[in-house]
């Protein structure tokens, strides 16, 4: 089952609140804020905290 990227729209980041990106690879829901990358498992996103991904400055700036 593939996400749904309408979601997108209505989801927010469960940190900051902030938008949510998709990672290129439509694996990962990306907050830039706050440099966190969380997974999408079986077409629906993991949003949780302590689940999220860290990433680098670099890694962030290449989501753009």
């Amino acid at each position: 089952m593939a996400f749904d990227k309408k979601l997108l729209e209505v989801l927010a980041c469960p940190v900051c609140k902030g938008k949510l990106v998709m990672s290129d690879d439509n694996s990962r829901l990306i907050c830039r804020f706050d440099r966190l990358a969380f997974d999408i498992k079986d077409g629906i996103a993991v949003l949780i905290e302590s689940k999220a991904h860290t990433m680098s400055l670099e890694e962030v700036d290449a989501t753009r």
